[in-house]
């Protein structure tokens, strides 16, 4: 009992960090070098909640088989990056029912101009017009939800969550003041050392690798697939005047090389380039080569540990009661300035 409540004086000393990941598609190098990598150092100083949010996945309708499909590779990816469920509570978003009944009462205090007005809900509506749900439009109370549910100080956030973390920090703000209450912090984007951010590029030329612009290396892929990747990234005929600049196709694939490969082989390349004896043939390869050499390791972990169902149910289960605990813990309190059960 004592050694219990020294760790919980440890985690009550440190600031909550929450972050989610909806569970389709494979993690690639840009969440792992943009986030994942990131997490393992904040595990250390910060009480971490990792959770997989298999609920707002529900917008796009995915079978019941590949959402369960999805949320054990995400599950067994991150634990394969090295997100300890000793050190972090990881858990997946539908274990903790606490989160939807909060997402219930914060939507009774959202109001459908500011939500019609969020990047999110009209980028969506343009990609999937025949698909404009309810869920859509509401994302950013249930994300709201998962974030001061654990009463979350800080959240790692992309440019494209931005607007969703200020509405996050919207409805905490507006709930304390409409409730005369402290309930919520509220909570803050994490911004790490400039040293710390990493902007993956895809393959396809432009832009930064992402799931689904089909221009991603992703963790789980086979030594094959990467090379066929890398050997079809987009390049050019080559430079034609000495030390001139790259046009972004080519300085993507030397971004790609300077995460990956050893200092001496990015200068050599880029030395070729410069004096216009640039093969890119033997950029991929070497630039393939360093990919695999890199995320083999984790691979073979990523096999290992998705056949070993044991191990991840227990992973899920602690993630669930560690997570359910925070969330029930403030729901009580969110219920009680509510004015549910006074009486009785």
């Amino acid at each position: 009992m004592q050694l219990i409540f020294i760790e919980e004086q440890v985690k009550m000393n440190k600031a909550t960090v929450v972050s989610g990941i909806r569970p389709t598609g494979y993690l690639h190098l840009g969440n792992y070098f943009g986030a994942v990598q990131n997490f393992l150092r904040m595990q250390e100083d910060y009480n971490c909640y990792f959770f997989i949010a298999d609920i707002h996945s529900l917008t796009t309708h995915p079978t019941p088989e590949n959402l369960q499909a999805g949320v054990k590779q995400v599950l067994a990816e991150y634990l394969a990056c090295g997100i300890d469920p000793e050190k972090s509570t990881i858990f997946i978003q539908s274990d903790v029912p606490e989160v939807s009944e909060l997402y219930t009462i914060l939507n009774m205090n959202a109001y459908l101009g500011e939500l019609e007005r969020t990047t999110s809900f009209k980028d969506k509506a343009r990609q999937q017009p025949e698909n404009v749900n309810a869920g859509l439009l509401t994302y950013p109370v249930l994300m709201a939800s998962d974030i001061i549910i654990h009463k979350a100080h800080y959240v790692p956030v992309g440019k494209d969550q931005e607007q969703n973390l200020e509405m996050a920090r919207k409805f905490a703000k507006r709930f304390n003041r409409m409730y005369k209450s402290k309930v919520f912090p509220i909570p803050k984007p994490f911004t790490f050392d400039g040293a710390d951010l990493i902007k993956v590029p895809g393959l396809d030329g432009s832009g930064k690798m992402g799931k689904s612009e089909g221009n991603a290396i992703n963790l789980y892929d086979t030594e094959k697939e990467i090379r066929k990747k890398v050997m079809r990234a987009v390049t050019d005929s080559g430079p034609t005047e000495m030390n001139s600049e790259k046009p972004e196709a080519i300085q993507n694939l030397f971004t790609l090389m300077k995460i990956v490969s050893q200092p001496e082989v990015v200068a050599d390349f880029d030395e070729a380039y410069n004096k216009c004896e640039i093969r890119y043939g033997d950029m991929k390869k070497q630039l393939a080569e360093d990919i695999v050499k890199f995320t083999a390791p984790i691979r073979e972990r990523i096999v290992t540990i998705l056949e070993d169902e044991a191990y991840l149910a227990k992973v899920a289960q602690m993630g669930a009661e560690k997570a359910r605990e925070s969330a029930a813990a403030t729901l009580k309190e969110v219920k009680k300035v509510v004015g549910f059960r006074k009486f009785y």
